[in-house]
């Protein structure tokens, strides 16, 4: 598995967006108990530590430590360092695993048997992530081009499986149809740039050509900002809900 965050670490934990309330109301209404789960590539442990309000206790894993190191401590979320395709956790330990924008970094097959083996029988498994963000006209056309034009050829292979709404990857469970989500937030012109900051293919960018291709961006996207002190900013929440079969 790739590690494509630790090295913005700290801005990951600060200018990364949140999952609405309403979806995890929505995955809690389909778990049938609430004893331990797992959220697997956690991270800062953003959706660890709403998961430990309800649950008594949370497994929490990724392969890099400096994410760790940003994830907010709860006496109920244990932490490891562990890759996503082995843990240490016994078998038929969870009521749910989580893996949120990330499972395009893993190898399907060991992981989705990592899954098989832990999870708990009737237990829930849900895959959670976000498409590209939507401002307005302006703001999006310009975004675009970093993405695009500029940024490119330095994404990984695996964006494709966000690209395409997570509905391409491989999902050997029992699939429930879920309804859809937003995550919806309003942005000042630093909160967009601290977010394009830790886009993965940009740390690849400034690695290739020692410059961070904002410095080509950043007055145009200025002007496509305009006069607004904030921005409404809206997500697509990509979900996949299942059950061992």
């Amino acid at each position: 598995m790739k590690d494509n965050f630790s090295t913005q670490s700290a801005e990951y934990a600060i200018y990364r967006p949140t999952y609405p309330q309403e979806l995890y109301d929505y995955l809690l209404t389909l778990v049938k108990e609430k004893e331990t789960a797992w959220d697997c590539a956690t991270g800062n442990g953003q959706v660890a530590r709403v998961l430990a309000q309800h649950f008594n206790s949370v497994y929490a894993t990724d392969i890099s430590e400096n994410q760790l190191k940003n994830a907010l401590q709860l006496p109920n979320i244990t932490y490891k360092v562990e890759p996503a395709e082995q843990t240490s956790a016994g078998d038929a330990s969870f009521d749910l695993i989580t893996v949120a924008q990330a499972i395009h970094w893993f190898n399907f097959e060991a992981f989705y048997a990592e899954v098989k083996r832990t999870l708990k029988p009737g237990g829930l498994f849900a895959v959670i992530g976000y498409g590209i963000m939507v401002i307005d006209k302006k703001v999006d056309k310009a975004v675009h081009k970093l993405y695009e034009d500029i940024l490119g050829k330095h994404w990984d292979s695996e964006r494709h499986y966000i690209e395409e709404g997570y509905q391409t990857i491989p999902f050997p469970f029992e699939e429930i149809i879920a309804p859809h989500f937003r995550i919806k937030t309003t942005w000042n012109f630093k909160q967009l740039t601290g977010y394009l900051n830790t886009w993965s293919s940009l740390q690849h960018y400034k690695k290739a050509n020692e410059r961070n291709p904002l410095e080509y961006m950043v007055t145009e996207l200025k002007e496509a900002w305009g006069d607004d002190a904030e921005k409404d900013v809206h997500f697509p929440v990509l979900l996949r809900v299942g059950r061992s079969v």
